[in-house]
């Protein structure tokens, strides 16, 4: 299933910052049965977004907490167009 999470309160976050956290999920996704796709950040109002699949939240969160970065908020995503 698809999943699109939302973290807060990172006000000025670079490419180069976004791009090491998501190298840091890539190197442990498949313990957990994940796989990040892409990254979206907006640095002015500290917002970044994160499509993944993986088998639950649960899953999704275990990634992200397990390297740094937990999300405020995951959201299943089962319809795409």
């Amino acid at each position: 299933m698809k999943f699109m999470d939302v973290h807060h309160g990172m006000t000025g976050i670079t490419a180069e910052q976004l791009r090491a956290a998501q190298a840091a999920d890539a190197e442990i996704e498949s313990e957990e049965g994940v796989h990040f796709e892409q990254a979206w950040a907006d640095p002015d109002s500290g917002t970044v977004y994160c499509l993944s699949e993986a088998p639950s939240r649960e899953a999704v969160q275990r990634v992200h907490s397990r390297t740094g970065h937990p999300a405020d908020e995951i959201h299943s995503v089962p319809l795409s167009v």
